[in-house]
């Protein structure tokens, strides 16, 4: 994996550290639900066991994997900005749905974290950092 050394490390632009810092919570985020869903599922509150154990499982591989996104990010690691941007491509029609289910509790707080990176990442100072001269 290459580091671009444009910008070292210690001099960050401001883009990648909110990026990075939002990539967190949501990884964060995921492990948190992934976790009280297995929680529940093992405490016997799930109706279908498998269905709750698969959702547990995939809920922390994704915030596991966010949480090495946004890593992968505050290293300025050029590898981390395609899988950041992937995400928050799929998560912007999630919290679409959400919202339009009344579900705002939910979907206004993806939204805006979906943004916030999508606007951080694709930033001049962000794409020079990670990509170097492109």
């Amino acid at each position: 994996m290459r580091r671009v050394v444009s910008p070292t490390v210690q001099n960050r632009p401001f883009t990648i550290l909110v990026a990075a810092a939002v990539v967190a919570l949501e990884g964060l985020a995921a492990l948190v639900m992934g976790g009280w869903v297995a929680y529940e599922t093992l405490i016997g509150k799930a109706g279908d066991v498998m269905s709750s154990l698969v959702l547990a499982g995939f809920a922390l591989a994704v915030g596991a994997g966010l949480v090495w996104v946004a890593w992968g990010i505050l290293q300025l690691m050029r590898w981390s900005r395609g899988p950041a941007v992937v995400t928050q491509i799929f998560a912007v029609p999630l919290a679409i749905s959400l919202i339009q289910a009344g579900q705002l509790a939910w979907g206004v707080p993806l939204i805006a974290a979906a943004a916030v990176i999508l606007v951080t990442l694709l930033a001049p100072p962000s794409t020079h950092a990670l990509m170097g001269d492109v």
